[in-house]
C-alpha cells in the first residue's frame, strides 16, 4: 500500500492504533480531551509499534448519536494538525463517512481515509478518494449507526458482504482508486451469529487480492457471550486477533497497540509452508 510517498509493506501485517476523540465511544469515549493526553496516548501507541493512528472524532457505536458535519470537523482537524505538528512522517488515517471531512483531514496532513458506511452514506465519498488519490479503507456496514443493531438479516452474510464490497471496489477501481483496503464490519448491522461466520471465512475475501483490516477490538462480539464488559475484553481481543491473523487479514485496528503487536511477533514465528 502506497502510503504518502511511502510504500508499506503488508507481507507483515501491521497494527492501526485507535484514537477516539469522541465523548460516547463505546470503550474510551471522553479519555483523550486535551492536547497533552492525546499526544501521550499517540506516543504510547507509536512506541509500541503502531504502523497507523485512526483518529475519529465521530461515534459509529449502535444508537450513537449523530452529530453535524461542523461538529465533526470542529473536533477532528485541530487534532490532525496538532498530531502532524508533534510527529514526523506520522500515517493518520482518519475515521470518518463525510467526503468533505476527509478532504479536510486530508490536506490537514492525514494520510488515509476510512469509511465505516464504504461510500454508502455520502455520494460524493468515491470522486472524493479518486481526486486524492489516498488510501481508502471500505467496510461494510448495513443501516447506520443509529439503525444498523436493530434487525440485521442476511440469507447468506460472508458471500453478500463480499459481493457487496467487491462490486464498490471494482467502482473504485474504474475511478483510479488503486490502494483499497476491505473492511467486513464486525459489528456493523450483524448479530454475534454473523460477526463469528465472518470471522471463520475471513479468508475468503482475500480473493479480491485486496488488503483486509480487522476492526475487533474489545467489540460487543468478543465480550458479551463471556459475560464481561469492554474493559475486560482484552484477552478476548487479543484470541480473535490470533484468529485473523491465522485468516490472512494484513492490518490489526486496536485500542491495545502492545498487545496485538505482540500478536503478529508470535504468529510470525510460525512456519508459512
Amino acid at each position: 500500500m502506497r502510503c504518502k510517498g511511502t510504500l508499506i509493506d503488508l507481507t507483515t501485517p501491521k497494527v492501526m492504533g485507535i484514537l477516539n476523540i469522541t465523548p460516547d465511544s463505546f470503550y474510551d469515549g471522553g479519555k483523550y480531551k486535551d492536547e497533552q493526553a492525546i499526544l501521550l496516548q499517540v506516543d504510547k501507541m507509536l512506541k509500541e509499534g503502531a504502523t497507523f493512528i485512526d483518529v475519529g472524532a465521530y461515534s459509529s457505536k449502535p444508537g450513537a448519536e449523530d452529530v453535524s458535519d461542523e461538529e465533526e470537523l470542529r473536533r477532528i482537524v485541530p487534532v490532525i494538525k496538532l498530531l502532524v505538528a508533534n510527529f514526523s512522517n506520522l500515517l493518520i488515517s482518519v475515521d470518518t463517512f463525510r467526503s468533505q471531512v476527509a478532504e479536510k483531514c486530508i490536506e490537514a496532513g492525514a494520510a488515509i481515509i476510512n469509511d465505516i458506511s464504504g461510500g454508502d452514506l455520502d455520494p460524493n465519498m468515491f470522486a472524493t478518494v479518486a481526486s486524492l488519490q489516498v488510501p481508502y479503507i471500505m467496510m461494510h456496514m448495513q443501516g447506520t449507526p443509529q439503525t444498523m443493531q436493530q434487525t440485521p438479516t442476511y440469507k447468506n452474510v460472508v458471500t453478500e458482504v463480499f459481493f457487496e464490497l467487491s462490486k464498490k471496489a471494482e467502482r473504485l477501481q474504474r475511478l483510479h482508486v488503486h490502494d483499497i483496503v476491505l473492511d467486513v464490519g464486525f459489528g456493523f448491522g450483524k448479530t454475534i451469529a454473523h460477526n463469528y461466520e465472518l470471522l471463520q471465512n475471513l479468508d475468503y475475501f482475500q480473493e479480491m487480492g485486496l488488503p483486509v483490516l480487522t476492526g475487533i477490538s474489545r467489540k460487543s462480539m468478543l465480550y458479551k457471550p463471556l459475560g464481561v464488559t469492554p474493559q475486560e475484553a482484552l484477552n478476548a481481543t487479543t484470541v480473535a486477533h490470533t484468529i485473523a491473523l491465522q485468516k490472512g487479514t494484513q492490518i490489526l485496528r486496536a485500542h491495545d497497540v502492545k498487545q496485538a503487536v505482540e500478536a503478529v511477533k508470535i504468529f510470525g514465528l510460525l512456519s508459512k509452508k
